[in-house]
């Protein structure tokens, strides 16, 4: 079974309500840990985000014993990557070079809400104040809801084909 595939089953798979937990709490360390290294040592970064899938999880606090949670960790930054990197074929030895875009890596952690990941100090290294604050504008912007009004005499979206006013608007009042 590939990294990929063991990583899927325990992250998917819910057998022992407790056992799930942990797993996904110890995931959510790991990847708040390799975060804030690598964004401490932005922009000389470099050694963090490119060598053999098992050195970087051991630089980045997986250790060799946790490469499925490492591959779970690539499979979340991927969408932030400016080259695609195929994480679900990682084994030790694959050739690892990940060219993460930092301000699209910020915002899909909004996107995630991760917010003991976008709240983290070492973000300061890497965006300024008011570029987090542009992004998270940016964020906000884009997650609108818009709630079109139903017109009285509109069909009714019940699909009834009654109007609106004659069947659930008559109902609301």
């Amino acid at each position: 079974m590939s990294y990929f595939e063991s990583w899927t089953k325990h992250s998917e798979t819910v057998e022992n309500e407790n056992d799930y937990k942990a797993y996904i709490s110890k995931y959510y360390e790991l990847e708040k840990n390799a975060y804030d290294e690598i964004l401490k040592k932005y922009p000389d970064n470099e050694d963090l985000l490119n060598g053999k899938a098992v050195d970087l999880a051991e630089k980045l606090g997986f250790g060799k014993e946790n490469m499925e949670i490492f591959v779970g960790f690539l499979e979340g930054i991927s969408t932030s990557l400016t080259e695609e990197y195929d994480y679900k074929s990682v084994d030790d030895d694959s050739d690892v070079a990940l060219k993460v875009d930092y301000e699209k890596l910020f915002y899909n952690m909004r996107d995630a809400k991760a917010e003991w990941l976008y709240t983290l100090k070492s973000w300061d290294n890497v965006l300024t104040a008011e570029k987090q604050q542009e992004i998270t504008k940016q964020y906000r912007e884009d997650n609108i809801v818009h709630v079109e009004k139903i017109g009285r005499n509109d069909p009714c979206p019940c699909g009834s084909g009654k109007k609106y006013k004659k069947c659930c608007g008559k109902k609301e009042n």
